[in-house]
């Protein structure tokens, strides 16, 4: 295989802001492109400031081992993804833009897309939601007006939580869910979601720190609404844990490290009886196709990252008011702008 990347810096329509105070104007990534023969598949990975990744040190990485990850003798995505993993066992980062690659070359060297390979049929797909990120009052309700969407994700956990919430509802009667974060305390979420629930929330995600197990206890056998696992649940061996302290979880490739592990993910939350969320990191249309090809196996997506980067990189889904169609080009099905 030939091994090719380059960095993208894609700005935001709005500046992002989330519970932890943290604002970004663009979002940067790491483009791979992986070619044998006359195919080349393409994958992407965020750099993510708190995840401590950026795509210095994922093209550091790499560089560092370019001649091991061209050498091997590609025949099916899951055995790839075994060798990157070993290859690069602290950079998950990394190896999802090289796995969502490897997945979009073998589909289009079968000639399907993903989700055909995958033996799942395009129904019964759920509609993504479009984020509105923590600012002012007026200024939330000024994006979601500009947005009609018949889903909003709103990013919460600060002293004015309920009457950010309040004065939406005044402006729409779509659907919300709650993105806390971890930004609240036990009781900030025992007092906040019985009201959210008053306002139309459908369900919270990530209501406290990551690792407040004997809170989320708490919540899970308290809460009138769903709680879904984001920061909770990252790798394969998180799911588990999540099963009676969180409703479902929240699968995200870029930190699971790709496609092959969240099939995995997918199957075993479905024996614990768990909800599945696929969730965005502000990726361009390239990641976000590698999440839109699981929507037949999924309960909710957040799949908004073009809906809310003002640029794009490459084409390949369409938005319709929350209804995502794909190309049904093989692979990822995605052409590069």
């Amino acid at each position: 295989m030939k091994l090719s990347y380059r960095q993208q810096n894609l700005p935001f329509q709005y500046p992002f802001t989330i519970s932890n105070g943290r604002t970004k104007t663009h979002q940067p990534a790491l483009v791979v492109a992986l070619e044998l023969g006359p195919f080349v598949g393409i994958g992407e990975a965020p750099a993510i400031v708190y995840y401590d990744v950026t795509v210095e040190k994922m093209i550091a990485d790499l560089e560092s081992k370019r001649q091991l990850v061209e050498k091997f003798a590609f025949t099916e995505p899951e055995r790839y993804w075994h060798y990157l993993h070993h290859l690069f066992p602290d950079n998950p980062f990394l190896v999802c833009a090289l796995d969502i690659a490897a997945w979009d070359l073998f589909g289009k060297m079968k000639g399907k897309p993903l989700y055909e390979l995958w033996n799942t049929r395009w129904e019964n797909t759920p509609v993504t939601d479009y984020t509105i990120g923590i600012d002012t009052i007026d200024k939330m309700v000024a994006k979601m007006k500009a947005k009609p969407w018949p889903v909003y994700k709103i990013k919460l956990g600060t002293a004015e939580d309920i009457q950010i919430m309040q004065a939406l509802r005044q402006h729409t009667d779509a659907a919300f869910r709650i993105d806390a974060n971890a930004g609240w305390t036990v009781e900030e979420a025992l007092e906040k979601i019985p009201q959210l629930a008053a306002l139309g929330v459908t369900f919270i995600e990530q209501p406290l720190a990551k690792d407040n197990w004997e809170g989320m206890k708490i919540l899970f056998e308290k809460s009138p609404l769903p709680l879904y696992a984001d920061e909770s649940c990252v790798l394969e061996k998180d799911v588990e844990k999540c099963h009676g302290y969180f409703h479902g979880i929240n699968i995200k490739l870029t930190k699971c490290s790709g496609i092959t592990p969240a099939i995995r993910m997918i199957q075993k939350a479905r024996e614990l009886n768990l909800k599945v969320m696929m969730g965005s990191m502000n990726e361009c249309t390239i990641g976000s196709a590698a999440i839109g090809h699981f929507l037949p196996q999924v309960d909710e997506v957040d799949m908004d990252g073009p809906l809310l980067l003002a640029e794009d990189a490459a084409e390949g889904i369409h938005f319709d008011y929350g209804q995502v169609t794909l190309s049904g080009r093989p692979g990822l099905g995605i052409r590069m702008l």
